[in-house]
């Protein structure tokens, strides 16, 4: 693996390169001019090595999506050759993956009615809906959406789709029949025919499957899968496994096909564009959650809507080239990363070998037998399922594990393109709901400081006699007033004795819209009726104007930059009638 400086070392000419706007867009450009002849090395060293990581993922991942093997060829290819062009992340590789393509194959069946044909014209249609989505992501600077789908809730999309893969590859792992319908379908049907298994081809699927284990074990990052398909496909040759009932691959056809449209209706655009939008929700969080990995470990900066840019390119690449839904790949990636790369050039190298293998030796791969493809497909389930993940969110977040399971089943029952909107829904749901709750801080001073903190987190610290001050942890908003006034006055109305002023600090929230304002208006109207003074302090200067606009600074008396908390207590504690408002009887009751 590079060191961390070696890495680094490109970031100074990076950064001294003239910032245009054809080196903003074509990121390619702006290193390129500085590319040493040093770094090519480990480029080609990477690429050789992503390419052969690649190419077995290619066939698994078509064959997982319903579609020929050479569409999952295509689509590595096309991808690889556009995608390094735009990317700002140097180790992120584009890949077909898992997830990915099992959501094509399990939502494209029921548009293409048995037709293979129009089902791979529907699933490029579906790379180039990927492809503008991303764009228009882009074009409005979205990069930041892709963080609406929680990890929690990845982890457990994730989980789910493990298991749906697993309910699609056993039976071509035991030779049997493979079932059909949801996942209970195809499981109950496993079970029910596992009598019928094929000795051979499970003989030959655990012998593939132990070698890829043993593989990961013990040479981590290598390309153990090629040397499994390759001794696969030579063992089938020589000992004519065909014969002993054991499914192979089959042609898959030579060459490489010309750029153009898929032969798809309008009609069945508007069919797929809630595929491709769940296609590309996973396709923009898993890209953008590599390149942040890699960024945060090498010191340098990712533009996350750039990867939107770079996504785009490589799905549109994708689609006209005849394949399939693309998205920077973990297991490939960290491959790239182990074997050298310096820079994207290396996943340009890895298209490259892709490409010579499409053109010149595709037809070496039709001897595959179908157990070593489920096998290697058996082993993506360990990059899906997070066991570990989940047994600390059960351990430490008991909540939080509940919203992984619901993403599971949601998954398992409602299928994988309801699954994922059921995802994004249930990410949304529950950050509207953290930010409609904000914390509250009611506060105390920490022992022999003038600095005060949560009451509730340090029972050392001292309350102050007379004085209610809270810090509203988060910006002021219209869907969060009514729970900050309801906590407010619950913890008014029941201290003893109550206090003779509340002090609202707002140095912890950013921002404040007119509900927001308004809210301290009313504040100040309940606490006048308990015969109780409000007072603001520590508002920042876009939060002032507001609140002056609203003419809450006429309420409360004058908010400015110089007064602090502690200033402001210290006021109170010389005179205790401070901002006291005269009441008569008649308002007390």
């Amino acid at each position: 693996m590079t060191s961390n400086a070696d890495t680094t070392e490109i970031e100074p000419l990076i950064a001294e390169a003239p910032s245009s706007w054809w080196t903003k867009i074509f990121r390619a450009a702006e290193w390129l001019p500085h590319y040493q002849a040093s770094w090519f090395r480990s480029d080609l060293a990477a690429g050789i090595t992503l390419g052969a990581y690649l190419l077995p993922a290619a066939l698994a991942d078509a064959s997982l999506a319903g579609l020929p093997v050479q569409a999952g060829l295509y689509a590595c290819l096309f991808s690889s050759l556009v995608f390094w062009i735009f990317c700002s992340s140097r180790q992120t590789a584009i890949t077909v993956t898992s997830a990915i393509s099992l959501l094509i194959g399990s939502s494209l069946g029921g548009i293409a009615n048995g037709d293979t044909g129009r089902f791979a014209a529907l699933a490029a249609c579906t790379g180039l809906l990927v492809a503008a989505a991303a764009f228009l992501a882009w074009l409005v600077r979205a990069g930041a959406v892709v963080k609406f789908i929680s990890e929690t809730v990845l982890i457990g999309f994730k989980a789910g789709v493990a298991l749906w893969l697993i309910s699609t590859q056993l039976p071509k792992f035991f030779g049997l029949k493979g079932g059909h319908g949801n996942f209970w379908e195809r499981i109950a049907d496993f079970f029910k025919h596992i009598g019928d298994t094929n000795s051979p081809s499970l003989i030959l699927g655990l012998g593939a499957l132990t070698l890829l284990i043993l593989g990961k074990r013990f040479l981590p990052n290598k390309p153990v899968a090629l040397f499994v398909v390759i001794g696969g496909i030579l063992i089938a040759t020589f000992m004519n496994l065909g014969s002993y009932g054991i499914k192979l691959l089959g042609e898959v056809p030579r060459g490489v096909p010309w750029p153009a449209l898929p032969a798809v209706s309008w009609s069945e655009v508007n069919d797929l564009l809630p595929l491709a939008l769940a296609c590309f929700l996973l396709g923009a969080v898993e890209t953008a959650a590599i390149g942040r990995t890699f960024a945060e470990k090498y010191g340098y900066r990712l533009d996350g809507n750039q990867e939107l840019l770079a996504l785009a390119g490589a799905n549109l690449a994708a689609g006209l080239g005849h394949g399939f839904p693309v998205s920077g790949g973990m297991s490939q990636s960290l491959v790239n990363e182990s074997a050298g790369a310096r820079t994207p050039l290396s996943g340009f190298i890895a298209g490259v070998l892709v490409l010579l293998v499409a053109v010149f030796f595709s037809q070496t791969l039709r001897n595959l037998p179908q157990p070593v493809l489920a096998a290697i497909i058996l082993m993506a389930v360990t990059g899906l399922f997070k066991l570990k993940a989940l047994r600390h969110l059960w351990k430490n977040h008991r909540g939080e594990f509940l919203v992984a399971m619901v993403a599971v089943v949601g998954v398992l029952c409602a299928g994988l393109l309801k699954g994922v909107l059921i995802g994004a829904i249930l990410s949304m749901v529950l950050l509207i709901r953290r930010v409609s709750t904000p914390h509250v801080a009611f506060l105390g001073r920490i022992p022999g400081t003038r600095r005060y903190s949560d009451l509730s987190r340090h029972d050392t610290n001292e309350s102050v006699a007379g004085v209610l001050p809270f810090r509203i942890e988060a910006g002021i908003v219209y869907f969060n007033v009514e729970h900050i006034a309801d906590t407010v006055l619950a913890k008014v109305r029941s201290t003893t004795p109550r206090p003779h002023i509340v002090i609202c600090d707002l140095s912890a929230s950013p921002n404040i819209d007119i509900a927001g304002a308004r809210f301290f208006l009313s504040l100040h109207s309940e606490l006048t009726k308990l015969g109780i003074g409000l007072r603001v302090v520590e508002a920042r200067s876009s939060v002032r104007d507001i609140l002056r606009l609203e003419g809450v600074e006429e309420k409360v008396g004058r908010i400015d930059r110089f007064t602090t908390l502690a200033d402001a207590i210290d006021s109170v504690q010389q005179d205790s009638t401070v901002n006291r408002p005269a009441v008569t009887p008649a308002e007390l009751l």
